[in-house]
């Protein structure tokens, strides 16, 4: 029994970079929309910060792209790593073929607030907060749209079209009963923050040391750091103290010795289980899955954001002028898994060759570590990062908007 029905023509449930742009992109085509979102508010500490080229250059394409470089950001033209005594440089965005040659290191909450900014500016585009995707209301074999918990009770949303946006634990693919190939990921990162200092080096870099691995993520007042831990070892992290892990910390950065005790209770270490995994299909009558709820993607390269906005723009797309007509056919939904899976398919290879070649033996090693081959083949050639930074800056079969706005 629900307290509220109301019909839309397309349902996202979630509002994370898939769900809010292609929710702006379709309200923006004219398309009567409605996001689902189930937190108050877009902060969370464990939503990746890099904003890449090809996502900058969508903003462009949008005329967006001057007024969104003024939310404050740092701009990275250039990734390094540090392995065991040695400083390697992995990828050069400075030659992309973009007119911003850097990934744009920003909070998503602020990414997330700017999106639905610029949607709230279209009559049809109407974002819930507190609104939870629960179930799916389906009749006749066709998804025909979400149940959604809000504070003030139950309500239902019918629409032609319901798109699952809903992370990696997606409720709506759950519930619509869609397969999920595994593919294993050997890590988990324990997620905390330290603070940041005026003398602290302003770059997000990347320490590998025998048996660990840290990156920090500079938030200006603040260290966003992501420990790596074999997957399933949060146990043992624990059993070892407190005090061990500290000291863990500190052999990989020792400047942050000053503020370490700031870390004084395991609340406030978060694990964050890492995932690589997809859908078979991403489609039934109804329904269509996109971003982290078709496809979950380690956080090595950060290119999970960037895939899901270009899961959204490929999506809007194809569907915009469908979903006007009220005619969205299987066919439609198809096209769209069928565009995005090869960039899919190849990043998370690419990732797992990653986990098997590099992270998983760094983390087993006991050692003294140096850089493996194909990180070192990186640090002497010049092309092969231009190279890198094009997969991870721009990736494979990169979207554009095609999509026109409609009048407001």
């Amino acid at each position: 029994m629900t307290d509220q029905s109301i019909e839309t023509t397309c349902c996202i449930a979630g509002g994370g970079p898939a769900g809010i742009m292609l929710g702006f992109l379709l309200a923006r085509a004219g398309v009567e929309v409605t996001v689902l979102e189930k937190h108050a508010d877009f902060f969370r500490d464990f939503r990746g910060d890099t904003i890449h080229p090809s996502t900058l250059e969508l903003m462009h394409e949008l005329g967006l792209l001057d007024e969104f470089l003024t939310v404050p950001h740092d701009e990275v033209r250039e990734l390094t790593a540090q392995i065991g005594d040695a400083r390697v440089k992995v990828a050069d965005f400075t030659h992309l073929p973009t007119r911003c040659k850097f990934i744009a290191l920003m909070p998503q909450w602020d990414f997330l607030d700017f999106l639905a900014k610029q949607g709230q500016r279209f009559p049809t585009f109407d974002l819930r907060m507190g609104a939870e995707a629960v179930d799916l209301i389906e009749e006749g074999g066709r998804i025909a749209g979400v149940r959604a918990k809000t504070a003030d009770g139950m309500i239902d949303i019918r629409a032609d079209l319901v798109v699952g946006c809903d992370g990696r634990h997606s409720t709506v693919r759950e519930r619509a009963g869609l397969a999920v190939e595994d593919l294993g990921a050997p890590i988990d990162v324990l997620w905390f923050r330290l603070s940041r200092r005026d003398s602290d080096t302003p770059e997000t870099f990347g320490h590998l040391e025998a048996g660990r691995m840290m990156i920090m993520l500079n938030r200006r007042d603040y260290w966003q750091c992501a420990y790596v831990i074999a997957k399933g070892g949060i146990e043992a992290v624990k059993r070892e103290g407190l005090a061990a892990f500290r000291q863990n910390v500190l052999a990989m950065s020792p400047f942050l010795d000053d503020r370490i005790s700031e870390l004084d209770d395991w609340d406030k270490i978060k694990l964050l289980t890492v995932a690589v995994d997809r859908l078979k299909t991403w489609h039934r009558p109804g329904l269509l899955c996109i971003g982290d709820a078709a496809h979950a993607m380690s956080p090595v390269g950060g290119v999970g954001v960037n895939l899901a906005v270009q899961d959204a723009v490929a999506t809007a797309n194809i569907l915009a002028q469908a979903l006007k007509e009220r005619r969205v056919t299987a066919e439609l939904l198809a096209a769209v898994e069928t565009r995005r899976s090869l960039p899919m398919r190849v990043i998370q290879r690419l990732q797992v060759f990653v986990h098997n070649r590099v992270l998983t033996r760094v983390l087993a090693s006991r050692g003294r570590i140096a850089p493996p081959w194909p990180v070192k083949l990186l640090n002497r050639f010049p092309l092969l990062r231009r190279l890198t930074a094009y997969i991870i800056g721009i990736g494979v079969r990169p979207e554009h908007i095609r999509t026109s706005a409609s009048a407001r």
